[in-house]
């Protein structure tokens, strides 16, 4: 699947100019609140005309304001969820799964589609309930469903675990990931948390006053996302599990790194995100501290910013990047600069599952 996207539109003092283009997996559009990510998901939706502008999936166009063309959102075959599950409250799960496949115009052959959506998202045990007895988490996972018996060639998940609790979106989040790696059907994400977008993007589209401002691998668009939470984004395997005190042991080209218990089996691979603000740096092998994960590394560069307070250091960790956020002060004092030898202090809690 590709995705084309060249628009502009106006609401108000609000001026969106969004050109990219998305690859296949996951695509997430990334930015904080009013720069534009649900606007420009509207207009590929079709629920949002642009004043000027082309979207075309694999091809064929949608959109095009030259030319006249505007196909209305039931023909664009794309599924659609949002922040709140919009589930139809008088129906059971099961039927509003179904309602899915009115989109389609076979309804005869949706039972095989049907089981095969039920065991991806793990919702049989529901399928007789009505959505005012299921969580958060299980109302968004039918919502997916529902979307996917449409047999979209695209589907628009817009922010759809922010009404979500810290429990519930660890419930949902590994049902996303299945969806990107097994259900073969490219998404377009709309989020505006670094975590998030680091455990489930292949593709980073990032988003500021309306304007995409960057484009590519989240491994190398992520870390620019926004100057207060930058990081790094690790690619590594799950090596081992230490039950006795519940941790499970990545290994990756910087080290390995020991990280709350994941539910992945030995061999899976994993991402993990590292804040710039959780690292530390130690000219010395630190000794009788708290931190689980120490990795070695050299300076590659010291960066800083406008003001002159704070510095990005970039590290070269056998090859792996990290980033460390770190005060003028500190800089100077440590003597940092390119080449030096340095180790770099992490926190546990800063990494993510993908």
């Amino acid at each position: 699947m590709s995705l084309e996207v060249d628009v502009e539109l106006a609401r108000g003092a609000f001026r969106l100019a969004a050109r990219f283009t998305a690859a296949p997996g996951l695509t997430a559009l990334f930015g904080r609140s009013g720069s534009g990510k649900t606007t420009l998901v509207d207009i590929v939706g079709g629920l949002a005309r642009p004043d000027r502008g082309r979207v075309a999936v694999d091809g064929e166009v949608l959109v095009d304001t030259t030319q006249r063309v505007f196909v209305p959102p039931h023909r664009r075959r794309i599924g659609y969820v949002f922040q709140d599950s919009r589930l139809f409250p008088h129906l059971s799960v099961r039927r509003n799964l179904l309602y899915g496949r009115w989109f389609t115009g076979r309804a005869a052959d949706a039972a095989p589609d049907l089981a095969a959506v039920v065991e991806l998202l793990g919702i049989g045990p529901l399928l007789d309930r009505r959505p005012a007895g299921l969580s958060g988490g299980e109302k968004q996972r039918v919502a997916i469903g529902r979307a996917l018996l449409a047999r979209p060639r695209l589907l628009l998940m817009d922010e759809p675990l922010a009404s979500l609790d810290e429990a519930r979106r660890a419930e949902i989040l590994p049902y996303v990931e299945r969806l990107r790696d097994e259900a073969r059907v490219p998404i377009l994400y709309v989020s505006h948390s670094v975590a998030e977008v680091a455990r489930l993007a292949t593709t980073v589209v990032i988003m500021g006053d309306g304007k995409v401002t960057a484009v590519g691998p989240v491994a190398d668009i992520l870390p620019l996302a926004d100057a207060g939470d930058a990081g790094s984004v690790l690619d590594a395997t799950v090596a081992r599990h230490d039950d006795a005190f519940h941790l499970t042991v990545l290994s990756s080209a910087a080290g390995e790194l020991q990280v709350p218990r994941l539910s992945a089996s030995v061999g899976a691979s994993v991402r993990a995100y590292i804040r710039a603000r959780d690292v530390m740096l130690s000219l010395r092998p630190p000794e009788e501290i708290s931190a689980l994960n120490v990795l070695p590394g050299r300076i590659a560069a010291v960066v800083a910013d406008a003001a002159g307070a704070q510095a990005e250091v970039r590290l070269d960790c056998n090859g792996a990047p990290l980033v460390a956020r770190l005060t003028a002060k500190s800089v100077q004092r440590l003597a940092l600069g390119p080449g030096k030898p340095v180790y770099a202090v992490i926190k546990s809690v800063s990494f993510e599952r993908t």
